[in-house]
């Protein structure tokens, strides 16, 4: 007997799981990832997902809304969880080195670091990203700050550090073999990291 299909489009009685909104999103990062933006289309997506388009629109009231929710769940899983994961550690050097470390193993994994700035012609994805920026850079400054270096210094450091975390990003994914791996690699961002914290001798500006 053929079942009718349940409210969200998944068939009931076949034993598979009821999809919800996250699923979707998260299918659809996947084909960000991918593809791009142009990547994002809702019957490729049911397909992917093994089920109806009417599990779609039981969630979503059109593509552009399936793609703010990506971006949204993209944002809390990039940035906001990894923020989140770090308040317990009470030292800021400990901090930041953990930072870094969590953020590059992320990001050579996942390939939205380097596809969505590539879409950011298109206005949810250039908020995201723009929100996305200012949370990271500002988040990193206060380390700085905390470290010891004045707002202007620490706010300059942050710059630097989420430039210099966005080029081995990049080289990550488009030439990996320009960069050192295993533990030479860990050694590698140690010393970056050690160059950021150093105060500047005599700067006047700065210092720990």
């Amino acid at each position: 007997m053929v079942m009718a299909p349940g409210r969200d489009g998944t068939p009931r009685g076949d034993g598979r799981k009821r999809l919800s909104a996250q699923d979707w999103a998260d299918a659809a990062l996947t084909a960000m990832g991918e593809g791009g933006l142009a990547a994002v289309a809702v019957e490729p997506l049911a397909a992917r997902l093994g089920t109806t388009k009417g599990s779609f629109y039981w969630h979503f009231a059109n593509r552009e809304a399936l793609v703010e929710a990506a971006l949204d769940r993209w944002e809390q899983k990039s940035t906001e969880a990894i923020i989140a994961g770090l308040a317990s550690e009470p030292d800021p050097e400990t901090r930041l080195r953990k930072l870094f470390a969590e953020a590059s193993a992320l990001a050579a994994v996942d390939p939205l670091e380097v596809s969505l700035p590539a879409s950011a012609g298109h206005p949810r994805v250039a908020a995201v990203l723009r929100r996305v920026t200012e949370r990271r850079v500002d988040y990193l400054a206060r380390l700085f700050a905390e470290l010891g270096f004045a707002a202007d210094e620490a706010h300059r450091r942050a710059l630097l550090a989420y430039t210099g975390y966005l080029g081995h990003t990049q080289l990550t994914h488009a030439v990996p073999e320009t960069l050192p791996a295993g533990e030479d690699g860990r050694r590698y961002l140690d010393s970056v990291l050690d160059t950021l914290m150093r105060a500047v001798p005599d700067s006047g500006k700065s210092g720990r």
